[in-house]
């Protein structure tokens, strides 16, 4: 497809995950070589340490950069290097199948949709707490449409119109870009809605790197002080990474498929 303009653009942001981005590029290009209209993959290595963009590269990614460790910069990069006329923003452990990308693309070319989000599902078992969790932000992500990062899909029109994602925060981006760009759609009779029948499939390695009573303890803090968003340093679940990620650097290699030239 290298010669035909994308229809459309998956942007992928990366910090420091050369051991889950050739997983979520197989992935990817397996769902776009499905889809009927042709699309390209924006990998924006967001100040990585570790060889990020040389993985996108040699799974035929182009790639972009920001220096600034930012979730919502490097979304906001991504799309400003984009040729298509939807954007797509995956994260780098999430898989997305051929009937998710197709279902998403469908909403946008049916004129009546801004964009959305999917509901989410583990890629391992959880204990309860965790399903429990995960079950109640798929309720609140569908009635209240709010997308979870992981898989957000728009029009161009109306991710320029809001002003792409908040760069005030370091987590949550989502959060305001779906608020915002969900008033837009409105304004023009357009809807913005969650896919719930096929969800994003989404890593829960941070599971296995902080305990639980660490993971509560932030997010519960971030529902009563929200200004903690602003600040990185507050803000390490997402952007520290272990030493050692908990024994997935052999596992990955060892389910690591080969890469592929083009897409």
């Amino acid at each position: 497809m290298s010669g035909t303009l994308p229809e459309y653009s998956i942007v992928v942001p990366a910090f420091n995950e050369e051991l889950y981005l050739p997983q979520t590029l197989d992935n990817l290009r397996s769902a776009m070589a499905t889809a009927a209209m042709p699309g390209e993959i924006i990998v924006v290595d967001n100040n990585s340490t570790d060889r990020t963009s040389d993985v996108a590269r040699r799974w035929g990614a182009t790639v972009a950069f920001e220096a600034i460790n930012q979730i919502s910069r490097a979304r906001n990069t991504g799309a400003r290097c984009a040729r298509g006329r939807y954007l797509i923003f995956v994260d780098a452990d999430t898989r997305v199948s051929p009937e998710l990308l197709q279902l998403a693309l469908d909403r946008l070319e049916g004129k009546a949709c801004a964009g959305g989000g999917a509901a989410v599902a583990p890629d391992r078992p959880l204990k309860p707490f965790y399903r429990l969790a995960i079950d109640a932000w798929n309720r609140f992500s569908i009635k209240f449409k709010i997308a979870a990062g992981c898989f957000i899909f728009c029009l161009r029109e109306g991710f320029e119109a809001v002003g792409g994602f908040s760069q005030k925060v370091y987590v949550g981006e989502e959060v305001w870009f779906s608020k915002n760009i969900g008033r837009w759609a409105r304004s023009r009779n357009l809807s913005f809605s969650i896919i719930d029948r096929v969800p994003a499939v989404t890593s829960t390695r941070k599971l296995s790197w902080f305990s639980s009573y660490h993971t509560l303890a932030l997010l519960v803090s971030m529902i009563f002080f929200p200004l903690i968003m602003r600040h990185r340093s507050l803000c390490r679940f997402w952007y520290r990474r272990p030493s050692n990620p908990v024994g997935k650097r052999a596992e990955l290699k060892k389910k690591r498929p080969s890469p592929l030239q083009t897409f």
